[in-house]
């Protein structure tokens, strides 16, 4: 018998991959019943001891909207997945051995943006206070801020950028893959497609959400929908009761509710980093990529974003490829010995 898992075996592995399920008290009693337990996958390199001294620097991974821990397990046909990604390039030696931990923060609105919200629950005290120390008290980590870096895609490069900032001293470095910024270019093409869906149910949220999850298939305005309705549900939240939000449009004529979409600009990396520079500082790695054919504009953001880190002084590697939004987990090839490099080695 080998002494692998069965998801390792599966992937054809070298490393290992344990889930874990963690208790929150951050999502406890969260308005939209999401459940409070949540998996968390761990890779761990081919070597890896538990019982050794050896301990390792961490990457932390973020998934995007509508995204999932079971979703970054599964392998498809012709596609390498993130865990596969990190097995072969340790192998290869094309990057230091290192643990990888992906985070779910999945809700039923399709995703939490790793940001603490009264209607989602606390997703940003999630990944910091519940997940971070599991993980150190559990695996062989280097348990520091140099000793762990965060990575997404989409919703989870938007992550990596917004944790970075408002929790200092958690994470040396970030990685951020086509992730949501300068939303002022990204979102609002959405929102006709959100006020015509939503007039059809007289503006009842908890309807609409209860036909779209009812349904086998789905048309893409109602995908719209629900994906604005996620990031109202974490930028814009009305109350903690579920489905009382906050939209960044007029009900009556679809107008741009310029009071909500400040909420929402907020949250956005391109905005938000105009002040933190000193977060931004005490990193040891600041690293952006997008597809220039991106269909949500985010390779715009990723300029912006690069381009006010540069202003500030700061050392940024910021590339663009012939790519639009799909698929680009090819991409953690380049940004993953990079964060890896950049951390502490024991």
């Amino acid at each position: 018998m080998s002494g692998q898992s069965d998801v390792a075996r599966l992937l054809r592995l070298r490393g290992d991959v344990h889930i874990d399920f963690i208790e929150s008290a951050a999502l406890r009693g969260n308005p939209l019943g999401d459940p409070s337990e949540r998996p968390v996958a761990i890779y761990v390199p081919h070597g890896y001891d538990r019982q050794g001294t050896r301990r390792y620097p961490t990457l932390y991974c973020l998934h995007g909207y509508t995204g999932d821990v079971a979703a970054l397990v599964s392998g498809r046909p012709w596609e390498t997945n993130v865990f596969q990604w990190i097995d072969r390039l340790i192998a290869k030696r094309s990057m230091p051995p290192a643990l990888m931990v992906v985070i779910d923060g999945f809700t039923r609105l399709g995703g939490s943006q790793y940001v603490n919200s009264i209607h989602n629950g606390n997703y940003s005290d999630y990944v910091v206070e519940d997940v971070i120390p599991h993980v150190d008290r559990t695996y062989r980590t280097i348990a520091a801020e140099g000793g762990r870096a965060v990575f997404g895609k989409s919703s989870g490069g938007f992550g990596a950028l917004f944790l970075t900032m408002t929790r200092p001293g958690v994470f040396g470095a970030f990685a951020s893959h086509s992730g949501d910024s300068y939303f002022s270019y990204a979102h609002p093409p959405a929102f006709p497609a959100l006020h015509r869906t939503l007039e059809k149910f007289d503006w009842d949220i908890r309807r609409f959400v209860e036909h779209f999850e009812g349904e086998h298939k789905r048309a893409v305005p109602e995908y719209q929908t629900i994906e604005m309705l996620g990031y109202a549900a974490a930028y814009s939240p009305r109350s903690a009761t579920a489905f009382d939000l906050d939209l960044p449009l007029d009900r009556a004529t679809g107008a741009l509710r310029e009071d909500v979409f400040s909420r929402w600009l907020s949250h956005d990396p391109a905005e938000m980093c105009l002040g933190k520079k000193a977060e931004l500082e005490r990193l040891r790695l600041r690293y952006l990529d997008c597809g220039r054919r991106d269909e949500y504009g985010l390779d715009i953001g990723a300029r912006v974003v690069a381009q006010r880190l540069r202003d500030f002084g700061l050392a940024v590697i910021h590339e663009e490829f012939d790519d639009d939004h799909r698929n680009v987990g090819y991409r953690y090839a380049v940004s993953m010995p990079l964060l890896a490099k950049a951390l502490e080695k024991e």
